[in-house]
């Protein structure tokens, strides 16, 4: 999708130069419609859209699954329970087929950062719960919220983040790459 996207931009900056200086964005959109490159990527941009919001859904209802298992320091199945980490990795791994790395900093060092703001059901987010960063993992739901298995003697449950404990220990948001079909496929 990326070396799709420079595609374009190159493109259209070419395409920019070669027209006279009193061109506007409208003539080389024109152009590119009548080429057919954006009908193509279009298409293309959309079905990306779709694949990775499916993707995430799934992600966020495989999580609600594991809703009530029970809290497990090393965990990271259904029959010896989950600790933070654990039910992240399974939950990436089952849904969407994407296999993490099994401690909270590790899936923090390999995903990519992204503003508090920007979060979207499926993003991870990260708090310092051990006085040390990236010590608790969860995955965002939406609407502030996020599913993760908090500690011993508890289980999988859903949180509000905008709760007092979790502002004060927010450590950031990441986002984990989910390359689609259509665009694995282009590279």
């Amino acid at each position: 999708m990326r070396s799709l996207l420079v595609s374009v931009l190159l493109l259209g900056s070419a395409l920019a130069h070669a027209t006279p200086t009193d061109g506007t964005d409208d003539e080389m959109t024109r152009v590119l419609e009548e080429r057919g490159v954006i009908a193509r990527l279009g298409s293309q941009i959309k079905q990306a859209r779709n694949d990775v919001s499916m993707k995430a859904s799934d992600l966020v209802v495989s999580a609600m699954g594991f809703l009530g298992v029970p809290y497990r320091y090393g965990g990271s199945s259904v029959e010896t329970g989950f600790d933070c980490s654990g039910l992240v990795r399974a939950v990436f791994e089952q849904s969407v087929g994407k296999i993490l790395p099994r401690r909270a900093d590790q899936q923090a060092a390999a995903t990519e950062v992204i503003d508090r703001s920007d979060l979207k059901p499926g993003d991870l987010v990260f708090f310092d719960t051990m006085r040390r960063a990236f010590s608790h993992v969860g995955i965002y739901v939406g609407e502030g919220k996020f599913i993760h298995a908090p500690r011993s003697g508890g289980a999988v449950r859903v949180e509000d983040m905008r709760q007092a404990y979790w502002q004060t220990r927010f450590n950031g948001a990441r986002r984990v790459p989910l390359a689609t079909e259509s665009t694995s496929a282009s590279r």
